[in-house]
């Protein structure tokens, strides 16, 4: 299960991090339902081959701070 929440909107802000942060990833690719947060989470796995802890913490540190540039 998936240690945070996600909604249409933030997920926004956090794909654009991520399509910064790994250029290669299309944004059909970035697809997200909100309550479906364990699927995004076990594609993004997929998509750039890190392990669930690394792809949570992303995502927390991304949506710690939204608004900001960094990821």
């Amino acid at each position: 299960m998936a240690s945070f929440t996600l909604t249409t909107d933030t997920w926004k802000r956090v794909k654009i991090k991520f399509l910064r942060k790994y250029r290669d990833l299309a944004q059909v690719d970035l697809a997200f339902e909100p309550g479906n947060e364990d699927k995004l989470v076990e594609q993004l796995m997929g998509l750039v081959k890190r392990d669930r802890a690394y792809i949570e913490f992303t995502i927390k540190k991304a949506l710690a701070d939204p608004d900001g540039n960094r990821l």
